[in-house]
């Protein structure tokens, strides 16, 4: 059974979104997970993102990074920020798994791809902290965990919740995980796909708005045991992708508007927080790029993105119990659609709370 997502608890948003609602909107995208659920202390995986798919996983793209807060890390942006090309994957995993990760995606695109051996590599691997409800000291992630991930990457709809890369991860101290959404943004005579995914993984409790509502101020029990999130420690990764001809100090703009996205669920970049985003386009670059005076579409279409695909992590993700004992709570769909139709911040068919 699919899992709910925030459009059908009739959560408001604006913006209109792809078929999938999801990064896989843009075409050629595929995303794949590796989930390791073990024992009693296992939580954690991989999530791989191939911008024009498998077929073409060394394609050169236009691409840009932005570091919010930069308490996390996301390998081969010097690079990146240098030649303004995205040339592989985007990899997320967990904190200390970047190693396996990297290992494990330069053997699956020199096994794959005969002009990987020609050339060096540098992909993006990027991460969050998990251990709060992992044993992120035992090294579980190995690199065929990011081989796997990446041979199961497909287009349509994408699993959000506790898998992948985001299995073990937190967000305003409920389950959080993975999320993705996407919009539609008209240009001129032109129609764009921009998708946005997350592993969302940060933010306090009193600091949750959503649908403009500080509903976490109100949903003050079911908070973790794990007394290390008090302070806000925690981290999100961020990726956007479109098909809209950019570039690469045009991806550089998209990616800081997702500052803006985290601003409307309450983050603040917490001093503990690694909030990095990556952006790119897989428009043919024998399209000429868009002029900066016609990007207000994507700036608007980013920011509603990164809002729902964090909102849909959190409504996907389920209660899960891990390293310690420890228990973090799913967000309480029914408890969250009262409050919003009590602030009347809700679409008619909502389930009653």
């Amino acid at each position: 059974m699919p899992k709910v997502r925030a459009r059908d608890l009739a959560i408001p948003f604006t913006g209109q979104p792809g078929p999938y609602n999801g990064i896989t909107d843009v075409p050629g995208l595929e995303i794949g997970t590796s989930t390791l659920i073990e024992g009693n202390s296992v939580r954690t995986g991989v999530t791989a993102i191939l911008p024009c798919g498998q077929s073409a996983a060394l394609s050169a793209i236009p691409a840009a990074f932005f570091s919010l807060n930069g308490n996390g890390e996301m390998t081969g942006t010097h690079w990146l920020e240098e030649s303004g090309l995205l040339t592989g994957p985007v990899i997320l995993t967990n904190t200390h798994s970047i190693g396996a990760a990297h290992e494990g995606t330069c053997r699956w695109l020199l096994a794959r791809d005969t002009e990987a051996s020609q050339r060096f590599l540098l992909p993006v691997i990027a991460e969050t902290y998990d251990g709060v409800l992992n044993d992120i000291n035992g090294f579980h992630i190995r690199p065929e965990h990011a081989q796997a991930a990446l041979d199961v990457a497909q287009s349509g709809p994408v699993e959000e919740g506790n898998v992948g890369g985001g299995t073990g991860m937190i967000t305003h101290q409920f389950k959080g995980g993975n999320g993705t959404s996407s919009r539609q943004a008209a240009i001129g005579e032109n129609s764009y796909t921009l998708g946005c995914f997350v592993q969302s993984n940060y933010g306090l409790r009193e600091q949750l708005v959503i649908a403009g509502i500080p509903v976490g101020q109100e949903l003050t029990d079911l908070m973790p045991e794990e007394a290390s999130r008090a302070d806000g420690t925690g981290s999100i990764i961020v990726v956007i992708a479109t098909d809209a001809p950019l570039l690469a100090h045009q991806c550089k703009r998209l990616a800081r508007r997702v500052s803006m996205g985290l601003a409307r669920l309450g983050s603040v970049a917490n001093n503990g927080s690694g909030d990095i985003f990556i952006a790119f386009s897989t428009a043919s670059q024998t399209t000429p790029p868009l002029d900066n005076d016609s990007m207000n579409a994507l700036f608007q279409a980013t920011v509603e993105a990164t809002e729902e695909a964090i909102i849909n992590a959190l409504v996907a993700a389920e209660t899960m119990t891990g390293l310690n004992n420890t228990t973090i709570h799913a967000l309480p769909h029914e408890r969250l659609c009262a409050i919003l139709r009590k602030h009347n911040r809700i679409m008619p068919g909502a389930l009653n709370g």
